[in-house]
């Protein structure tokens, strides 16, 4: 047996994964651990757990591989700032210190805490991966594709921004790459500065705004922010951007392009202004990947795309590609950001470094990949469960899982909010159901209701349905699965609404509340919603819930969001699901075998939740 750690940390979303004779065996963000958003540090807790879910000491690991190179990092800082000197300085000054203290060192900071954790770990154990081969690598291998193109876009790694690798078997090699500080990722990330949000956190927050503006600002953008060629190859103008050598994301000649200062994050409101700002880079953003994707299908001759980088959580952008039909077939990573880099780097060690094989698996749109439905984290079993709700003072029932199941789905149709916390928790940014808020997509109210009083949100954010794979298309005008979503369709016509000429008339956030469809809980304004398909291996009990509510309902779709309220990691234990319970609008908990009503909870435990964390 052959067992590789891979780490990511450092940057943001820490994480740890193991890969065992080239299988994924477990795989885990540490923020779920220490309660800290996006958390950087060494991933200590989460290394910890995916050794003794496969019963290993960090002894019995044949290599920790890291996911990117430090010192070709610290090469890319010291040349941009020479390049753009003397802009910059002052940001200069205040990074070398934290860089010769600490990240230049982060070799000698990875052998401390890993001899921390088995006095004596040998440094020729310790390897080093390339950020953006991590991405390709964590798309590529668990794919169901023997043969792909792999187009990982994010903000930089060590130089690249944007890369293409083709992968065939085990081998995967670079072809095509865009470097710093050219990058789609943080042009996207300047326009969530821009709008108030946090960078490296709230671009899914600017994804979900664009549909209630106008893409007005589009033509400005490709004219004067990024030139964009026919084969999706691009470069940013840097005289509107302050990310390569300043302390901000954008300067004042940016702010004077678009008329108005950067909005500031819980004091200024959101206008039509930012929902047309939103909308525009969408736009912006659709339109350079699509020209990528059409030149690389055309170029490759190949069928099948893989996608991996923060910049392909984008599910709009990823829906486009799809129905676009340049490649036939899709595979996202589920966690496509820097935590699944830690996957990507552990696989790429064991079939790049040590030249093995992948394990035999069928090819093509409908074949199941190596990611477990991303369920690779921590489980916990009915009794460790008991125990930790007594300690919490929980008032609770355990029944028969048929039984739980029933009430569950009994509460879901009379309008409850349920929290739903089974089986192994999911890697990746998204809860796919075992680690999720639910509810019943068919209520009007459900969503502001939701948004406002149970995730402590903003009232805009569009919510996910889980669909019953094979009903998918009664729902949505999807064709192929989505088990991660990371697939953006629209509500198909016939279980469309249609508005009014005075609704028609509505701007910005005043159009959230027309009812849009049958199912209006899930349907954003566009008609478009963010699918989950729910087949038959990958999270059996989840599929039986949403069997029970199409028996007692007709629908075969959930509300499904995460278990969490703003600014929260995940919930990862139950005591984590409990506090959560008690800190929110959620009406019922099912948690194993256990049932728990808000009702009967004790009310000294319930506590304001909503100021918990910091917002993200």
């Amino acid at each position: 047996m052959t067992a590789i750690l891979g780490i990511s940390a450092y940057y943001h979303d820490s994480a740890a994964s193991l890969v065992v004779d080239g299988e994924i065996a477990a795989a885990a963000q540490e923020e779920r651990f220490t309660r800290v958003k996006h958390d950087a540090s060494f991933p200590r807790n989460a290394v910890k757990f995916v050794l003794e879910h496969a019963g290993l000491a960090l002894d019995d690991v044949e290599s920790v591989v890291f996911y990117e190179k430090p010192f070709v990092k610290f090469e890319r800082l010291v040349e941009t700032y020479l390049a753009f000197t003397p802009r910059g300085f002052v940001s200069f000054s205040q990074a070398m210190p934290v860089w010769l203290n600490e990240k230049l060192f982060q070799k000698k900071m990875l052998l401390e805490e890993l001899r921390a954790i088995h006095p004596g770990f040998p440094e020729e154990r310790l390897l080093f991966s390339e950020h953006h081969l991590s991405h390709a690598a964590s798309a590529f291998y668990p794919s169901p594709f023997d043969e792909a193109a792999v187009l990982t876009l994010d903000g930089v790694g060590e130089w690249n921004t944007t890369t293409v690798y083709v992968g065939k078997g085990k081998d995967l090699r670079i072809v095509k790459e865009i470097n710093f500080p050219h990058s789609l990722g943080l042009l996207y990330s300047a326009f969530t500065h821009y709008t108030g949000f946090k960078v490296n956190s709230g671009e899914y927050k600017l994804m979900g705004l664009a549909p209630y503006g106008e893409p007005r600002f589009r033509d400005l953008i490709l004219e004067r922010l990024i030139g964009l060629k026919e084969d999706g190859s691009y470069r940013l103008d840097m005289r509107y951007f302050d990310f390569a050598t300043g302390l901000r994301m954008v300067n004042r000649r940016f702010c004077d392009l678009f008329g108005q200062p950067p909005r500031r994050p819980e004091i200024d409101p959101l206008t039509q202004f930012h929902m047309d700002i939103a909308a525009s880079i969408q736009s912006v953003t659709e339109e350079a990947v699509l020209r990528m994707t059409r030149a690389l299908a055309a170029e490759l001759g190949m069928e099948n795309l893989c996608l991996a980088g923060g910049v392909a959580l984008n599910c709009v952008a990823n829906g486009k590609i799809l129905r676009d039909g340049a490649f036939r077939n899709i595979w996202i990573q589920p966690a496509a950001g820097d935590a699944g880099g830690s996957l990507g780097a552990a696989l790429a060690a064991w079939h790049l470094h040590m030249g093995k094989p992948r394990s035999a698996r069928m090819s093509g749109a409908g074949a199941m990949d190596g990611m477990q439905g991303s369920c690779l984290g921590p489980s916990y079993s009915q009794e460790e469960i008991e125990k930790e709700l007594i300690r919490c003072g929980a008032v609770f029932e355990k029944f028969e899982t048929g039984k739980m199941l029933e009430m569950t789905a009994n509460a879901l149709t009379e309008g409850a909010v349920a929290g739903w916390f089974q089986g192994r928790m999911e890697f990746g940014p998204r809860a796919l159901g075992s680690r999720s808020i639910l509810a019943d997509p068919r209520r009007g109210d459900i969503q502001k209701n939701l948004n406002l009083k149970v995730k402590f949100r903003e009232s805009f954010r569009p919510f996910a349905p889980s669909v019953l794979e094979e009903d998918t298309e009664r729902y949505f005008d999807l064709r192929t699965a989505s088990p991660y979503m990371l697939l953006v369709a629209k509500v198909i016509p016939g279980i469309r609404l249609e508005m009014s000429e005075e609704q028609k008339r509505l701007f910005g956030i005043d159009k959230l509340n027309v009812r849009r469809s049958t199912i209006p809980a899930v349907t954003h304004v566009d008609y478009s919603a963010r699918v989950q398909t729910v087949g038959k291996e990958a999270n059996p009990l989840y599929r039986r819930l949403i069997e029970l509510f199409r028996e007692k309902t007709g629908c075969s779709v959930l509300v499904n969001t995460s278990f969490n309220v703003r600014g929260e990691p995940i919930v990862c234990t139950p005591a984590d699901a409990f506090r959560c319970f008690m800190g929110t609008g959620i009406d019922m908990l099912a948690i194993g075998d256990c049932i728990l009503h808000k009702k009967n909870q004790n009310p000294a435990l319930m506590a304001s939740y909503e100021k918990k964390f910091q917002d993200d």
